[in-house]
């Protein structure tokens, strides 16, 4: 449940139809607001209208890939957690989604109640933010300092502090994803581009004069955490103020299908699957 007392919202992006409808079948029964995509230029559309909390994502599809769909709505400035769920379980594949943007990566076959679990846990991840829900952030607050992503303004104890372009494109990636660990790789190609030729140490010394700017005691810090041997997270405080969906029109509550499996096909012979 949302701040707001409404249900949070997931967008399943899924071409397969029988998981496709077992997802969104025990997504509902777990209490949350479900929309079905079953293509990737749908669920761009679909993304980026409803602003979901989290969206699960599988990557082959027919048009716009997921990857497509997932750097599309990054480059958009949109927070919403995501989910890849897909068959490509190798490793390197693993790691392009996540360098891409993804929150987390599901391999199939999947536990459901794993998923589920994961589900959880990105909700939790997105109440830690300004406004609860998982699309654009309005603001970040974390000690005394609140970050307005609209405004590309920081302040701190009510001052304006004065940070360059660069350094609030460095913080915003960082703020979007509490928690997370973002390599200096991934922050170099995110912040500068594909196409900047400088080193990792370019990283360092703007998270440096980030920290004399935003931490209480920046030798230190408490948000801009290092994580050594990798890159940096940011830690927010706990009590950080950081379409209609797909629905049964019978009246009906929906019941958890224990039958679906999790390749989208269902039992023949009318028994369970254990």
């Amino acid at each position: 449940m949302r701040q707001d007392g409404k249900r949070e919202i997931i967008l399943v992006v899924e071409d397969d139809v029988g998981l496709a409808r077992g997802l969104v079948r025990n997504l509902l029964y777990e209490g949350y607001e479900v929309e079905l995509a079953q293509d990737g230029d749908k669920a761009l559309e679909r993304v980026l209208a409803m602003r979901p909390d989290v969206m699960i994502l599988d990557l082959m599809l027919p048009g716009l890939s997921g990857l497509d769909v997932l750097e599309a709505l990054r480059d958009e400035g949109l927070a919403t957690q995501v989910i890849i769920l897909s068959a490509l379980g190798r490793e390197q594949d693993r790691i392009r989604g996540l360098r891409l943007g993804a929150d987390d990566y599901v391999p199939k076959p999947f536990s459901l109640e794993e998923l589920l679990a994961r589900v959880g846990a990105a909700m939790r991840r997105n109440r830690m933010m300004n406004g609860s829900r998982g699309g654009l952030i309005p603001s970040v607050s974390f000690g005394d300092v609140v970050m307005d992503m609209d405004r590309r303004s920081v302040t701190r104890s009510g001052r304006s502090l004065h940070v360059t372009p660069r350094e609030f494109d460095l913080l915003a990636e960082l703020v979007r994803r509490p928690g997370r660990v973002l390599t200096r790789e991934d922050l170099l190609r995110k912040v500068w581009g594909y196409d900047y030729e400088g080193t990792a140490r370019t990283v360092d010394n703007f998270v440096r004069n980030l920290r004399r700017k935003l931490e209480p005691d920046p030798p230190h810090p408490r948000y801009l955490v290092t994580v050594h041997g990798m890159g940096y997270r940011f830690e927010q405080d706990d009590d950080g103020a950081a379409t209609d969906g797909t629905t049964p029109t019978d009246g009906t509550t929906p019941t958890k299908d224990t039958t679906a499996t999790t390749d989208g096909t269902t039992p023949t012979d009318g028994t369970e699957r254990p």
